[in-house]
């Protein structure tokens, strides 16, 4: 489906493909609860995310439903004119290390699982540079 269909405007464009992420996680994306396409705001030079949703209790009426508990993927839309360039990097770099990423989520203990986690990708002037959140 065209950008133009998923409501991007014409000058953004995805830089990576749901068959791109399939291809790279094979087996680990059944743990893969929520894959996004965003459609929002410049994240500035996010070009992906990935988020460890911890399950959480439920108290008052609030909690995570088991079913969301896992990893939930953000592919942030970028220009357009880039998206060849970006999308090449993120599949050589990006990709293999989210896959370790979530292997490493999956083996982690107990402690960690029940915290939420964020991982970032950014891309500056060519340069991808990744990092933790939690």
């Amino acid at each position: 489906m065209s950008a133009r269909n998923r409501r991007l405007p014409r000058h953004r464009a995805w830089p990576l493909t749901t068959t791109d992420i399939n291809e790279c996680l094979g087996t680990y994306m059944a743990r893969v609860t929520d894959l996004r396409f965003l459609t929002g705001h410049d994240s500035g030079t996010i070009v992906l995310g990935a988020e460890w949703v911890a399950p959480h209790p439920f108290n008052y009426g609030r909690g995570i439903h088991p079913d969301m508990v896992g990893v939930c993927i953000d592919v942030h839309p970028v220009d357009a004119t880039e998206r060849a360039a970006i999308r090449a990097v993120l599949r050589a770099q990006a990709l293999p290390q989210l896959h370790e990423w979530i292997t490493q989520a999956i083996a982690a203990n107990e402690t960690w699982q029940l915290t939420p986690h964020q991982h970032y990708w950014q891309l500056t002037d060519g340069r991808l540079t990744h990092r933790d959140e939690a």
